[in-house]
């Protein structure tokens, strides 16, 4: 449960508070987004976007845009499969910070990932500091209108309302057509559906890195 004097301790120790929150980790395509919020003013009905609807989520991050600073920083499909969802999850966050800046003290939803700035790592944070519940709100409706917006690109797979996620209708789409340099390659039910053939067509008409290829996961195909 949100509680409205939660980020009060830290805001007395250090002036101000930043939070910040990612969404994505767990879907097929697309980026891990973070948020970084400092909230200004109390905003009523904040709380972890994964327990409110699309349309409370969307009218809370205009009333947020008119009572935080936000910004936002991203991992691209290519960088989930280099440096792993954690790796991934590290560079938007830290993206984010930079984003906003501004130098205070973070709390940050989850566990320890070893950040590169002065922050305290909350379990649950998303559902107990208003901070972190407006930057989870902030950061999955950024990354649901990405989704959406890139759908037209990736018909068959139904990103606009999946987000990237494995649904039943997004792995059939994959069964039947493959998979795109926009899924996570590394993630097993892409990974299902690779093969060596597509993995040389892509590396041979440079649309993909060979960093990319060098993550053990793939390598799997050249062995």
């Amino acid at each position: 449960m949100i509680k409205r004097d939660f980020d009060y301790p830290y805001i007395l120790k250090y002036g101000k508070v930043v939070g910040i929150d990612e969404v994505g980790r767990g879907a097929l395509a697309g980026p891990v987004v973070a948020a970084a919020v400092l909230l200004k003013n109390w905003v009523d009905g904040v709380n972890d976007s994964k327990k409110i609807s699309r349309e409370k989520r969307e009218n809370l991050f205009e009333k947020l845009l008119l009572n935080a600073q936000i910004a936002f920083g991203m991992a691209t499909p290519t960088e989930v499969d280099i440096h792993n969802v954690i790796g991934a999850t590290k560079l938007a966050m830290e993206r984010a910070y930079k984003a906003l800046g501004i130098k205070s003290f973070v709390i940050v939803d989850g566990l320890e990932i070893g950040l590169d700035f002065f922050h305290e790592c909350i379990v649950k944070g998303d559902g107990k500091s208003p901070s972190i519940a407006a930057a989870s709100i902030a950061a999955k409706v950024f990354r649901d209108e990405i989704m959406r917006k890139v759908s037209n690109h990736f018909k068959p797979y139904g990103f606009s309302h999946n987000m990237g996620y494995g649904t039943l209708e997004h792995i059939q789409a994959l069964e039947k057509n493959g998979p795109t340099l926009f899924h996570r390659l590394t993630y097993k039910p892409v990974r299902n559906v690779l093969n060596e053939k597509i993995l040389k067509e892509w590396l041979s008409s440079e649309m993909i890195s060979p960093h990319r290829l060098k993550s053990e996961t793939l390598q799997l195909f050249f062995n």
